[in-house]
């Protein structure tokens, strides 16, 4: 009997501490999926209508613009196009199309312009002035966007169809140093991850708080660093972890199979809850791949500089 009584008891452990992890995970997933469109873009044309899906972009072109791939980038883009072939069940094509995104084509295509130096201005000017042509996005009349950090992504619905844009600054050359390295590769990740599930930014106000997902971040003021220097590559690392966590992966699972019209809908919530289990397996076997050791970041830790 007290042997009984003791296999119940564990048991009864082990089912509150799945539990526990269950909740922590849909009540994360709630904060980064669960979100009403923010509207960022001042005098966007707001008839044209928007649908939140990652799994709209499974099977999409990458076509690379501006500099082409350093090794470091490469790494990351290749590992995270294995990943979204295990994850979203479609290869993730790729070509280099030059300096201008015109030449990329319309379609299923997401733009990556990769830079080092200063940024290319200009030159995201052009490609967003195209992609409002090409979509017919309906963006403002101005004709001239300028970049706000070292890496940055939007998502445009049009009247005949929706363009992604990435532009992430990369090492000019090889990254010279560990935490360079880092760095780099570090905000590619988070821009690539972003785009493809629609997953929006969560941020930490407790310093002692442990992280759970590349989507989480503390808030900094890195107004006056340059994005070059040590200081604000260090303050940006420990900001957030430099690769995905076991709940990322996770939840490109989930939005890989969510039979749901929008992922940012409580349906779409629900499926997570009533599948918990079977995608936390699946990512926890994935995370433990080397395939994809380039982009992921075990034990979900803030890396020390």
């Amino acid at each position: 009997m007290t042997r009984l009584i003791s296999l119940i008891l564990l048991a009864l452990v082990m089912s509150s501490a799945a539990w526990a992890d269950r909740s922590t995970y849909v009540a994360l997933a709630k904060r980064g999926w669960g979100y009403e469109l923010r509207e960022t873009m001042v005098g966007r044309d707001l008839s044209i209508p928007i649908h939140i899906n990652g799994r709209d972009l499974a099977g999409a072109s990458l076509c690379v613009v501006g500099e082409r791939p350093r090794r470091t980038s490469l790494e990351v883009i290749d590992s995270f196009r294995a990943l979204l072939l295990q994850t979203y069940g479609k290869p993730m094509t790729m070509r280099y199309a030059g300096q201008d995104a015109s030449a990329c084509g319309s379609g299923r295509t997401v733009i990556l312009r990769l830079y080092s130096g200063f940024p290319p201005n200009k030159a995201l000017s052009a490609d967003l002035r195209w992609m409002d042509q090409t979509y017919q996005l309906g963006l403002p009349g101005r004709g001239y966007y300028a970049a706000t950090s070292p890496a940055m992504a939007q998502t445009f619905f049009g009247r005949t169809g929706q363009g992604t844009h990435i532009m992430v600054k990369q090492p000019a050359m090889s990254p010279r140093s560990e935490i360079e390295a880092a760095f780099y590769r570090s905000i590619l990740i988070e821009e690539l991850f972003q785009s493809f599930t629609f997953g929006m930014d969560i941020l930490i106000f407790d310093k002692a708080a442990s992280y759970l997902s590349k989507l989480q971040e503390s808030p900094l003021n890195l107004w006056r660093l340059p994005w070059e220097s040590p200081a604000f590559m260090r303050a940006l690392l420990q900001s957030n972890p430099p690769g995905l966590c076991t709940f990322d992966v996770f939840m490109m699972y989930a939005v890989a199979e969510a039979p749901v019209d929008q992922t940012n809908e409580p349906a779409f919530i629900d499926f997570i809850d009533a599948h918990y289990d079977d995608l936390f397996s699946r990512a926890q076997t994935t995370m433990n791949d080397p395939t994809y050791a380039a982009i992921l970041a075990p034990g979900c830790k803030v890396t020390e500089f």
